[in-house]
């Protein structure tokens, strides 16, 4: 089957690939419709590594994806032949103590698509366990369903955060999982959500939402518009969804006391820490990596009408042009969100 394959760094083909994928009791096969690219994916494509994954052999790329069941083993129950379905892309292994404690997430021994040497979701078919595929309602596009995986990092921030309704919110980026957790945050009971980044086109994308208001700090400080506008007192909850680690230590600055501070963006090296701030204003802070248990919360809120995906979908390539649609993501175009790939 045809598959987009990164050959090495900064090389890209789209070529048949022959996998030996069987179908067991409790595995579907998917005609995959719809795959968005991931910055992640980008991260390999242009540095071939993302910390102590580090690509060593050609790797199928793609993670968020959304297709057609055309075929499932005896003992599938959840989903049947020709229902459109998303696939969490993270397969924990049994009965390992984090999945044991219901946190499969954190399980060291997952199984993540597009993370080297594991092969993605960018081809015709792949086999997936039916236990993480999902029903995407009706109504819903194969495209909106692939936007879950991303969202799901949205409304794990927004767990973590155990928002209490009513509470300020700030998410420091406005890129895709930026936006992401403003969608979560707002869904979750948040009443106002400020959002900060240096590039305007991404902000006014973030700010085309209800409740939202953006603050470019490459023009203004932004402890002092968020102490502005909460009568000193600060937010109530901060995400951090950058990855930049120019934001600290100011961001602690902007959570009141007592508040908390979710960290989602990921970087390379270490950060400094006032730990007797952080002590004495009470300020908690949760880290995040990937989701547990959001995708079926995601799907429920964007079928309800409560979270809009579509303004998201920045641009849209046919699946014999998913080089170019890389080569397109990779050039950071500050009004882009999101970059998808139909592939069926």
């Amino acid at each position: 089957m045809k598959a987009l394959v990164l050959e090495q760094v900064k090389c890209l083909t789209l070529r048949d690939v022959s996998l030996n994928e069987t179908v067991g009791l409790q595995d579907v096969r998917i005609q995959v419709q719809a795959c968005g690219i991931c910055g992640s994916d980008i991260h390999y494509y242009l540095e071939g590594a993302i910390g102590d994954f580090v690509l060593r052999e050609p790797m199928i790329l793609g993670h968020e994806a959304a297709g057609v069941v055309v075929e499932k083993g005896a003992a599938v129950r959840n989903v049947s032949i020709g229902d459109l379905v998303c696939m969490e892309p993270g397969i924990p292994r049994n009965f390992s103590p984090e999945v044991l404690a219901g946190r499969y997430n954190l399980d060291p021994d997952v199984v993540f698509w597009a993370t080297p040497p594991v092969h993605g979701c960018l081809r015709e078919t792949v086999v997936h366990p039916a236990a993480f595929c999902f029903k995407v309602p009706t109504g819903l596009s194969a495209r909106e369903g692939a936007m879950m995986e991303p969202l799901a990092i949205g409304i794990e921030a927004a767990k973590q955060a155990a928002i209490t309704p009513g509470d300020t919110a700030l998410v420091i980026g406005a890129g895709t999982i930026g936006i992401m957790s403003v969608l979560g945050v707002l869904a979750g009971g948040c009443s106002r959500v400020f959002v900060s980044d240096v590039k305007a086109e991404k902000l006014n994308i973030a700010a085309s939402y209800d409740q939202v208001t953006a603050i470019n700090t490459g023009t203004e400080n932004l402890t002092d518009r968020i102490l502005a506008e909460t009568a000193g007192r600060g937010v109530d909850l901060i995400i951090e969804a950058s990855g930049s680690p120019r934001v600290y230590p100011e961001l602690f600055q902007c959570a009141r006391r007592g508040g908390k501070v979710v960290l989602v963006g990921m970087m390379n090296g270490t950060v400094p820490l006032d730990v007797t701030l952080l002590q004495a204003r009470g300020i908690r802070i949760a880290p995040v990596f990937r989701y547990a248990n959001a995708f079926d919360r995601a799907l429920a809120l964007v079928s309800a009408g409560k979270i809009d995906l579509k303004r998201l979908i920045s641009k849209v390539f046919p699946f014999d042009e998913a080089i170019a649609a890389y080569e397109y993501a990779a050039s950071g175009h500050p009004d882009v969100v999101k970059v998808m790939i139909d592939v069926a």
